[in-house]
C-alpha cells in the first residue's frame, strides 16, 4: 500500500486592513487607520488556531524600505505572530507581482493552508495567476471578503465575510 499524498491546501485571499483618510495633498498615508489596526487583531481569531482555516503559510505584499506597501503585512503581522512557530510568513514578494505570489503558494506543501494578504486591485490578478478562470474584481468598498480557492485552482469556490466584530457588522447576513 502506497502512502497517500497530502491534500493540496485551500487558498484564502484577503485585502489588506483599512487605511487611514488620504492627506491633504490627495495621497494615502502609509499604515492602517484604527479599523484597520482592529481588523488586524480581529484577523488572530478568524484565522487563528482555534479557527477552521488552518493556516500554514501566510503570504503579505513586500513592504517598501520607505513605508509604502505596508498595509498587507501590517494586517497579517498580528495573525503570524500569534502562529509561531507553526506557521511560516513569507513576505518577500513586491506588489505588481501576481507570478511570483503564484509561485509561492505553489512551492508550499502543508500542513495547513495558505492566506495571501495583498492591495485590493492587485487580488484579480493573483487569482488568475493561481489559476482562477474569470476571476472577479475585488470590492473596492469592502476589507472584509475571503476568496477561497480550492483545487484544481480554477475557481473561486467561495466568497465569505471576516465577519469581525464592530467592523463588519453591516455584512452580519453575508456567508
Amino acid at each position: 500500500m502506497g502512502s497517500q499524498a497530502p491534500p493540496m491546501p485551500i487558498i484564502y485571499l484577503i485585502r489588506h486592513g483599512e487605511k487611514p483618510p488620504k492627506l491633504p495633498n490627495g495621497q494615502d498615508p502609509d499604515g492602517l487607520s484604527t479599523q484597520g489596526v482592529e481588523r488586524s487583531h480581529a484577523l488572530t481569531q478568524v484565522f487563528g488556531s482555534s479557527s477552521p482555516y488552518n493556516i500554514g503559510y501566510i503570504i503579505a505584499q513586500h513592504p517598501k524600505d520607505d513605508g509604502k506597501e505596508d498595509r498587507p503585512y501590517l494586517t497579517v503581522k498580528p495573525l503570524a505572530d500569534s502562529l509561531k512557530p507553526d506557521v511560516e510568513f513569507y513576505h518577500k514578494v513586491h506588489r505588481d507581482d501576481a507570478a511570483g505570489v503564484a509561485q509561492a503558494a505553489q512551492a508550499f506543501h502543508g500542513p495547513g493552508n495558505i492566506l495571501v494578504c495583498w492591495e485590493h486591485h492587485r487580488l484579480q490578478g493573483i487569482a488568475q495567476a493561481i489559476g482562477v478562470q474569470d476571476a472577479p474584481v475585488y470590492p473596492e468598498d469592502r476589507f472584509d471578503v475571503i476568496w477561497t480557492i480550492e483545487s484544481p485552482f480554477d475557481r473561486i469556490s467561495h466568497i465569505t465575510s471576516e465577519h469581525c466584530p464592530g467592523l463588519d457588522d453591516a455584512h452580519a447576513s453575508d456567508p
